[in-house]
């Protein structure tokens, strides 16, 4: 349901249902989604109290029109939410923007799996355990596994059939006896599953049932006089007591749940987030973000739980918090222990929780975004507070491989995510100016088209030639006036606005200039990077593709024997013959010079 916000009674169009509401500008851009018990009452709070959060004020100037969506509960509506919210990025929903990979370990769907790390997921036949965003644990949790197990760590087809043949040796890994030798039949598949069962129990987290299961084992073996078969399970025992004296956290193993718990201050949300399996620690974190609008901790526990259900893949129905959440979830229950085993973990969440914030608050004291943007907006008489900055920088060498970056900065902060960098096309030789030219032009083109809000400043890096090709690209848009642009020297700081002849200088100490030689010095760096990157390859790849008669697969193959032409002409002919074949060989000869 479409609501305009310019008609009269408009608040009174909006049911006092559940449900989710989302805000549009003029151009009909998705600004932000959020949700409620009683639309009416939430949705009405925007428009008829005043608001002391500048950004919410900003935020319901550009409020055009409204949509509304019914759901038959809160946890509907929380879901549909946390769905809109990821499909659309609104740009004023900044809560839990994580775009990070953590690593899993995965099990391979294979003959005698291989269990390894991995930060991308492969089959879906696979099986995958983690995420973990500490790239400490799994390794201890692999190095644990090596300890009591021994497995392959080839990538060989072990399929009966290949065994069959006898097509492969032993390796180095057998001879140190960390493999029993698949590969060559020393170990049945059945023996190797085994294994692979124990494994999954311990990093499903259930190390209880495990234990237990080795200590039958231990009994069985001893019984029937099998003192060897006994002894290893007792040196998986012992491993095993070790690890989990480290990381037990409460005297009950059968404790199973997730902690959460949250805090606000000063517009910043910070949250620690834990799984509690078999009373031991297998997950820890804490970030921070930017509140969201007006929201209470109580209407954002219940998304903060889901966003990170999600992204962790975890199955808990148990949530121990600090704060009870508005809204229900079917299937799951929060709680806030008074004593016992659960209030000590919770405890423990809130002690991380605390140390968090003093680590906000320590980084907000090193750089006061909110003081630098003020000073930028006070001294260049900007119409509106640049809290959406982009700054473009050429990199090429003597006109080889010329590229383009540009570097975004929210509130004053780098937003690494929607940093682009760009191939320069149209350009031949060393031209700075239109190399500017053409960026500048294919960027905010590319902005108009997909109806993407534009930024408050942009920032050229460079002087009056670079400044007036990015204005000539502006104005080819029919955007010049509309967005603030300067020019910002190197040497001494200058800053250059559209049409004057001279430029100012900001004292050494303005936050202003600190912010601004921040995202000029960002610029450089992404740029200079990509253009490494560009450079290299483009020369590992002309050393070859520009020899005649040399396609891309050809070039391949001769870099797998010679890394470089100078490798080549390093070795006799006869040498070169046996690695490449004559022909080939011939052919690459006959190039030289």
């Amino acid at each position: 349901m479409k609501i305009q916000v310019d008609t009269p009674r408009f608040l009174e169009q909006i049911a006092a249902d559940p449900g989710v509401y989302q805000f549009f500008n003029v151009d009909g851009v998705l600004l932000y989604v959020g949700k409620a018990k009683n639309l009416r009452k939430r949705v009405s709070s925007y428009f008829i109290k005043h608001h002391t959060d500048a950004k919410t004020r900003v935020l319901v100037k550009q409020i055009a029109h409204l949509s509304i969506t019914l759901v038959q509960s809160e946890g509907d509506a929380l879901l549909l939410e946390n769905n809109l919210i990821k499909q659309n990025r609104p740009r004023y929903n900044i809560l839990l923007k994580d775009d990070k990979t953590y690593p899993w370990i995965c099990i391979r769907n294979e003959p005698f799996p291989r269990v390894f790390l991995t930060r991308k997921r492969f089959d879906s036949k696979d099986l995958y355990f983690g995420p973990y965003p500490k790239a400490t644990t799994p390794k201890i949790l692999l190095g644990l596994i090596r300890e009591m197990y021994p497995l392959r760590t080839c990538a060989l087809d072990l399929s009966p059939q290949k065994i069959a043949k006898k097509k492969y040796n032993v390796c180095l890994e057998y001879h140190l006896k960390r493999c029993v030798g698949p590969c060559v039949g020393h170990q049945n598949e059945s023996q190797y599953q085994a294994s692979i069962d124990e494994i999954k129990l311990l990093l499903s987290g259930k190390t209880y049932p495990l234990i237990q299961k080795l200590k039958q084992e231990m009994q069985i073996y001893s019984d029937a006089l099998a003192y060897e078969e006994a002894q290893a399970c007792k040196v998986k025992l012992q491993v095993l007591d070790t690890y989990y004296a480290k990381s037990a956290m409460v005297n009950n193993p059968r404790l199973s749940f997730d902690v959460l718990t949250l805090e606000k201050r000063h517009g910043i949300l910070c949250f620690h987030y834990a799984w509690v399996r078999e009373g031991r620690i297998d997950l820890s974190i804490s970030e921070s973000t930017p509140m969201p609008l007006d929201e209470t901790l109580e209407n954002t526990l219940g998304l903060v739980w889901i966003t990170l259900s999600e992204r962790f893949k975890s199955d808990a129905r148990e949530i121990v918090t600090n704060v009870m959440p508005s809204e229900s979830i079917e299937g799951v229950q929060f709680s806030i222990p008074q004593k016992g085993d659960k209030y000590k973990i919770l405890a423990f969440s809130i002690q991380n929780l605390t140390f968090s914030y003093r680590e906000v608050e320590e980084h907000k004291k090193d750089i006061d975004f909110d003081k630098r943007i003020e000073s930028l907006f006070t001294n260049l008489r900007l119409p509106e507070k640049p809290l959406h900055i982009e700054c473009f920088d050429n990199s090429n060498i003597q006109g080889t491989n010329p590229v383009a970056a540009c570097v975004v900065f929210r509130n004053g902060a780098p937003s690494k995510e929607d940093y682009r960098h760009y191939n320069v096309k149209s350009v031949n030789g060393p031209d700075d100016f239109a190399s500017m030219r053409e960026i500048v032009f294919r960027r905010y083109e590319r902005q108009i088209n997909e109806q993407k809000p534009l930024p408050n400043l942009i920032v050229i890096d460079g002087g009056k030639g670079q400044l007036s090709a990015a204005l000539e690209a502006l104005e080819a848009l029919s955007l010049r006036g509309k967005v603030p642009i300067i020019g910002l020297a190197k040497k001494l700081e200058e800053v250059f606005f559209p049409g004057d002849t001279n430029p100012i200088h900001l004292k050494k100490d303005d936050p202003a200039l600190f912010l601004l030689q921040h995202i000029r010095n960002e610029a450089h760096r992404f740029g200079i990077t990509f253009h490494r990157n560009q450079r290299s390859k483009n020369f590992m790849r002309s050393e070859f593709l520009q020899l005649p008669g040399i396609g891309e697969k050809t070039a391949q193959k001769i870099q797998k024997s010679f890394p470089t032409l100078t490798s080549f002409w390093e070795v006799s002919e006869a040498e070169q013959d046996a690695k490449l074949g004559k022909n080939l060989a011939n052919k690459i000869r006959k190039s030289n010079p």
